[in-house]
């Protein structure tokens, strides 16, 4: 009975979170409309076996209903698109390769299934039967019309799928890119994304950031396009840029500059990875591309662009001499400051970036503090050292970031 009510709580309680959403799913209507059991002998059987019901539905309910009853979002970034799924494009570049991939699929499941059906039958048709001489039987040697087909065949196949393959990657590394496509270099490190926003020759940075790259939706009208193109540049060994629903994989070369684009047409977080191992914490090497609506992307950037708040509360202002009496500014860029590091991120608006360490913690006070404190605990590996500061020191230091937003 106690567990029961407890089931009966939890469902009206969720009920009514959702009515108060305004969100109604089937679920949640079928509940609505049961009636509550009365009194009496038979009254009592038949509310056991409504909250025996409503048991049932909890597990249906809790599990997929009432993740409509959340809050919508109110920013594109909000949407996750957490399954970096390729069979699932949301990007011109990325469809292109998808349409590609269903034709050397569908080829290579037609010779699957030839082979493996040949294979059934012989294996069943001339099987050994209890009646078996035990001679081996005749043999066939150097058929000219047998080493023709299985020659001749796999070779017009494999010709067939390098036109298309060809075809599909000339047509993706030759688009041209309009003049409202938006221009960002992207430069990888062991093991983080450096990011600008440049003019279209990868100069006069006015946007700088770290581990994740804001674009703006596209349109699929073509007066109305607005493409990412994005050079690639690595500052160390060779990396990879592959974000599977936006594009295919592109390598990150030392001392050589790569290109690739995006046209994504759906807005949301997409999540993305370095692709070429790259040492010990190449898993960690984590990319966001977040596509916005253009008026999201344009007031990203205006934030972007303005100048840091200055520290207003007595720790903040102890954390921001803290941070330029320690080597902090001599890897760490603060636009607008002396701060002129180049070696790690630039911090000027860090708290407005989702994750901390390129994806390793979720950007907030808690993984921020032990960040501080020592980075090795989060990114074992990483090439920021444990500056062995006091724990006052530390407070001071992430009350200072956390005004940089």
């Amino acid at each position: 009975m106690r567990s029961n009510s407890f089931v009966v709580e939890i469902l009206q309680k969720k009920m009514f979170a959702a009515k108060k959403s305004g969100v109604q799913t089937p679920q949640l209507k079928m509940f609505t409309r049961m009636r509550v059991p009365h009194t009496g002998k038979r009254a009592w059987l038949n509310a056991q076996m409504h909250k025996l019901g409503l048991a049932v539905l909890v597990l249906l309910i809790t599990g997929s209903s009432f993740a409509f009853a959340a809050e919508a979002p109110t920013h594109s970034q909000d949407t996750m698109h957490r399954i970096a799924d390729m069979f699932d494009p949301k990007s011109k570049p990325a469809e292109m390769i998808h349409d590609v991939s269903l034709v050397t699929l569908a080829i290579c499941g037609i010779i699957f299934v030839i082979v493996t059906g040949m294979l059934a039958y012989v294996v069943i048709k001339f099987r050994r039967r209890p009646d078996d001489d035990g001679q081996e039987p005749p043999q066939v040697y150097g058929s000219r019309n047998i080493e023709l087909a299985w020659t001749v065949i796999p070779i017009l196949i494999t010709i067939v799928l390098a036109f298309i393959t060809t075809r599909t990657i000339g047509e993706i590394q030759d688009a041209d890119m309009p003049e409202s496509a938006i221009n960002i270099r992207v430069v990888g490190h062991q093991w983080w994304w450096e990011v600008h926003y440049t003019d279209v020759n990868g100069e006069n940075s006015y946007v700088t950031t770290a581990n994740e790259v804001h674009v703006p939706v596209s349109s699929r009208d073509p007066e109305k396009r607005v493409p990412t193109h994005l050079l690639l540049q690595s500052a160390d060994v060779i990396h990879s840029f592959w974000v599977p629903q936006l594009a295919g994989k592109t390598d990150v070369v030392p001392n050589r500059m790569n290109k690739m684009w995006l046209e994504p047409y759906t807005t949301g977080t997409f999540f993305g990875n370095c692709a070429e191992y790259c040492g010990t914490q190449h898993a960690n090497m984590m990319l966001r591309v977040i596509v916005e609506t253009p008026e999201e992307f344009a007031a990203w950037v205006a934030n972007q662009k303005a100048p840091i708040a200055p520290p207003v509360t007595p720790q903040q202002i102890e954390g921001h001499r803290l941070f330029y009496a320690n080597s902090c500014v001599s890897c760490h860029k603060l636009d607008g400051t002396v701060a002129e590091g180049v070696f790690g991120p630039d911090l000027t608006k860090m708290m407005t970036r989702q994750t901390l360490g390129a994806g390793v913690a979720p950007m907030d006070e808690a993984s921020l503090r032990s960040w501080v404190k020592d980075p090795q605990v989060l990114k074992a590996a990483c090439l920021m050292p444990n500056m062995q500061l006091l724990d006052s020191e530390v407070d001071a230091i992430v009350a200072y970031l956390l005004t940089l937003k």
